[in-house]
């Protein structure tokens, strides 16, 4: 099987950008109620969310993700926007690229792929043959404008095969991005263990799994597991309090400081892991100061 990857950083993490959901809510933009929120951007303020891809950028990312999160057909289509789909994935698409050009540094553009049914909500996947047709759908419009996919947030076996398949169709590399179970280490919040979700794709050209958008202490108890793959691995974390799965309040931890943030993030450095950065809440001085802490171990 044919495996596209991307060259990662032999020395040091590669580092990613933070949380452009979060960053775009400070900015009074989050519709409660809604999870197309975040996409909201791309109508209203689309200069606001190539301003944050660009502090990511100088801040130290080595990669930035689009702000295709919430650009999903059925939340679209709850607010009467679902004709608007496809030119809002190019859209996200091309304001990463435009941030990318205006700072002149050769980062790395990753398509996002979210969960199709709402974060951290096993219980309302949808099945596979449904999931593929819409994940191949949204990889096509993004593959012209990004270098590689991370399919983010992902509780399931069934949400990690049909996003694999459907980014794989593309020719572009595959990650694999999963929210981890904060009582079963090692454990997707969907119940599967990271090895059955892993073989579950064994026949698709997946070349990182990772653990994202769970808290710090669920990606440290989750990192032996994923180094077993045998894959490179790493995770990107949310600064809420822990959630179970179908959680509907979330909570921030605001005493959950930017240098506690740092230093989980060290561990996971100290345990080998190749990719790391922030997730939901994470703000570009989280990921300058993780810029530092790569920097300064190097």
């Amino acid at each position: 099987m044919s495996m596209p990857t991307i060259d990662l950083p032999q020395d040091r993490p590669l580092l990613t950008d933070g949380g452009m959901g979060e960053a775009i809510s400070l900015r009074g933009l989050h519709q409660k109620g809604s999870p197309f929120w975040s996409g909201r951007a791309l109508i209203e303020t689309p200069e606001a969310v190539e301003e944050l891809h660009r502090a990511f950028i100088a801040a130290g990312a080595d990669l930035i993700i689009t702000n295709t999160y919430g650009v999903v057909r059925s939340f679209m289509r709850d607010v009467g926007i679902e004709d608007r789909f496809e030119d809002l994935n190019r859209n996200a698409a091309e304001l990463a690229n435009k941030a990318r050009d205006a700072q002149g540094r050769d980062v790395l553009i990753a398509g996002s792929l979210p969960p199709l049914s709402g974060s951290y909500t096993p219980d309302a996947v949808e099945p596979e043959e449904r999931l593929i047709a819409l994940y191949t759908e949204q990889a096509a419009l993004l593959a012209p404008h990004v270098d590689l996919f991370i399919a983010e947030t992902l509780t399931t076996v069934q949400e990690t095969r049909a996003a694999a398949i459907g980014a794989a169709a593309t020719g572009k590399p595959v990650w694999i991005g999963w929210s981890l179970h904060e009582n079963s280490d090692g454990c997707l919040k969907g119940g599967a263990t990271v090895a059955e979700a892993a073989a579950s794709v064994a026949d698709q050209p997946v070349s990182v799994f990772l653990a994202n958008c769970c808290s710090p202490e669920a990606v440290t108890r989750g990192l032996p597991a994923l180094k077993a793959l045998g894959t490179p691995t790493g995770g990107y974390a949310n600064t809420f309090h822990p959630i179970d799965p179908g959680q509907k309040k979330i909570r921030h931890r605001h005493d959950f400081s930017v240098e506690a943030y740092v230093a989980n993030v060290k561990d996971w450095v100290d345990g080998g892991a190749r990719i790391v950065g922030g997730c939901c809440g994470t703000l570009p001085e989280h990921i300058a100061r993780l810029r530092g802490l790569i920097d300064e171990a190097v």
